[in-house]
């Protein structure tokens, strides 16, 4: 029996951190024995936002990459790849570009919300506006019937839907699947002051960062505003760092949340506890960064396989896609 394919991608924009563990790659991880997987290096997304500063694109790359191999993406299993290294993906872009309403892309809530909350880059570009239609290119270059994401990203997701109803009708075809959402358990990690964990917001706790780097970010990290005391009674599911217990230490929730609510142990108490299951929660994935980070060779030739496997499919599709456009 033939498996299902489905496809994600990470921005290399900086660090992987928690976020992107308990919101993709754990669920990654999980999905490669279901499904055919291809899981691509976004530098084309990532560019548009970083295009006044891509310097550290090219190292960004190989480290996300490396942090993916280490958190157990298995390129035996997974087709491991670069965007900008397979020219569908533009292609099909200007494709899709061709039939996408403009104001579908300026309703798209999540970017209102990067422009309001981005502020120290310039976002008003005619790329950043077509971001979800080059993701919508990249999950149709290879027909993937799902897609794993998190709920912030659903919005694109449905975007992408509607884009395949559109040319499937239009061109009287059904060449794409329309991708469902695989979503993590998890779907958003809390940052370290009470909103979404992003690079962006710099308020992360990167999967790399030192046991004493983790220890003074929790320390630091926003906690429930109404308890000032120790002995005031506290609100969990108000506190950032109840929600980090809930995703790495769900057998200790309960008593976290006893502890809490009874006024039995402070916020100080708890984070120093915390810092602790964090830091041995990510000891065997920088045990296996530290090997792999000696081994560039063993990571580029993973990358040129995903590539020329990836090639094999995206070229297939775009071969149809100029048929049914007469091109």
């Amino acid at each position: 029996m033939t498996k299902k394919r489905i496809f994600s991608g990470m921005r290399p924009t900086g660090k992987l951190h928690l976020g992107h563990l308990v919101g993709a790659l754990a669920n990654w991880t999980k999905l490669q024995d279901e499904y055919d997987c291809f899981f691509m290096v976004a530098d084309w997304h990532a560019l548009m936002s970083e295009y006044e500063n891509p310097a550290d694109l090219k190292a960004n790359t190989l480290d996300n990459v490396i942090d993916w191999l280490s958190c157990g993406v298995d390129p035996a299993r997974s087709t491991i790849f670069i965007q900008s290294q397979v020219p569908g993906h533009l292609e099909l872009y200007f494709i899709l570009s061709l039939i996408t309403p403009l104001g579908l892309l300026e309703r798209c809530p999540t970017y209102k919300e990067q422009l309001r909350q981005v502020a120290n880059r310039d976002l008003s570009t005619y790329a950043f506006l077509g971001y979800p239609v080059l993701q919508a290119a990249d999950i149709l270059l290879y027909k993937a019937d799902g897609v794993p994401v998190g709920e912030d990203q659903l919005p694109h997701l449905e975007l992408s839907r509607q884009i395949v109803r559109k040319f499937n009708h239009l061109y009287k075809t059904d060449c794409f699947p329309e991708p469902k959402a695989l979503l993590t358990q998890t779907t958003r990690l809390l940052g370290l002051d009470g909103r979404k964990m992003s690079k962006s917001y710099n308020n992360y706790i990167s999967l790399s960062d030192a046991p004493e780097v983790i220890r003074k970010k929790v320390q630091g990290m926003f906690t429930d505003p109404a308890r000032i005391r120790v002995a005031d009674c506290g609100h969990p599911d108000k506190c950032s760092v109840y929600s980090y217990y809930e995703a790495f230490a769900p057998v200790l929730k309960k008593q976290v949340h006893e502890r809490c609510t009874k006024a039995q142990a402070g916020c100080t108490e708890c984070k120093k506890e915390l810092a602790v299951l964090l830091t041995n929660t990510l000891a065997p994935i920088q045990e296996k960064r530290e090997k792999l980070q000696k081994n560039k060779k063993y990571i580029q030739d993973i990358l040129s396989e995903g590539r020329q496997k990836a090639l094999l499919v995206a070229d297939k599709t775009i071969d149809q896609v100029r048929g049914l456009l007469k091109i």
